[in-house]
């Protein structure tokens, strides 16, 4: 147990809850722009993308599911879809956006799964598992669906990466006597710092490279 953090109230909760959904929603609409949806798809890829992460969270923590506890989280989804629906052509970079909004959505995702495994009480641990599934598996869903190599799996970028350390840092903040707001804040500064410097400053991780097979050694 982490007893020198503090549980999260529930505003902490929900704020993170409707900063996450709102900015994860206007990526799973950008990516449907690149699909060229309809004003319905759009709204069913931004909602996935929304709240893909928090409900896989709340399932496992086996907690009532976010959005169907509130359901206004759904409506602030859609509002997000239809915003970039009727806008999304004024942007002079779709895909630029996409990527610097999805790294604003992970560094507020990440926090809110980090307070909603403390809220129940989990295990230093499952607070990690929990910060990483809340900021990746929304991203994960809206770009497999449609049909788009997806961000949390490019060579070497710091995304995954960029989740677990921040979930890490809210931790070990944690440990270190720090107040819930600022274990929080550590956390989404070191996801975002992370996630940024791989996309503008092309931080990698070491990628695996097989090595040749030696004339006439047996393939494997």
């Amino acid at each position: 147990m982490i007893a020198p953090l503090p549980l999260p109230g529930e505003a902490v909760l929900q704020a993170l809850d409707y900063a996450s959904v709102f900015v994860f929603a206007l990526t799973g609409a950008l990516v449907a722009s690149r699909s060229l949806l309809d004003i319905v798809g759009f709204i069913f890829v931004a909602v996935l993308t929304a709240v893909g992460g928090g409900t896989l969270r709340d399932l496992l923590l086996q907690r009532e599911v976010f959005w169907i506890a509130d359901p206004v989280i759904l409506a602030v989804a859609a509002g997000g879809a239809i915003a970039v629906f009727f806008t999304a052509h004024f942007l002079e970079s779709r895909y630029r956006t996409l990527i610097w909004l999805d790294a604003c959505a992970l560094a507020v995702a990440v926090p809110a799964g980090v307070a909603a495994a403390l809220g129940q009480g989990a295990d230093w641990a499952i607070v990690l598992v929990m910060g990483m599934i809340t900021g990746c598996m929304g991203g994960l869903l809206r770009d497999v669906v449609c049909n788009e190599l997806p961000m949390v799996l490019r060579q070497g970028e710091l995304y995954v990466t960029a989740a677990f350390a921040g979930a890490l840092a809210a931790v070990l903040a944690g440990a270190g006597g720090a107040s819930t707001p600022q274990a929080l804040a550590a956390c989404g500064a070191v996801t975002l710092v992370l996630r940024a410097g791989s996309l503008a400053f092309g931080w990698r991780l070491p990628v695996y490279r097989p090595t040749p097979p030696r004339p006439g050694a047996p393939k494997r």
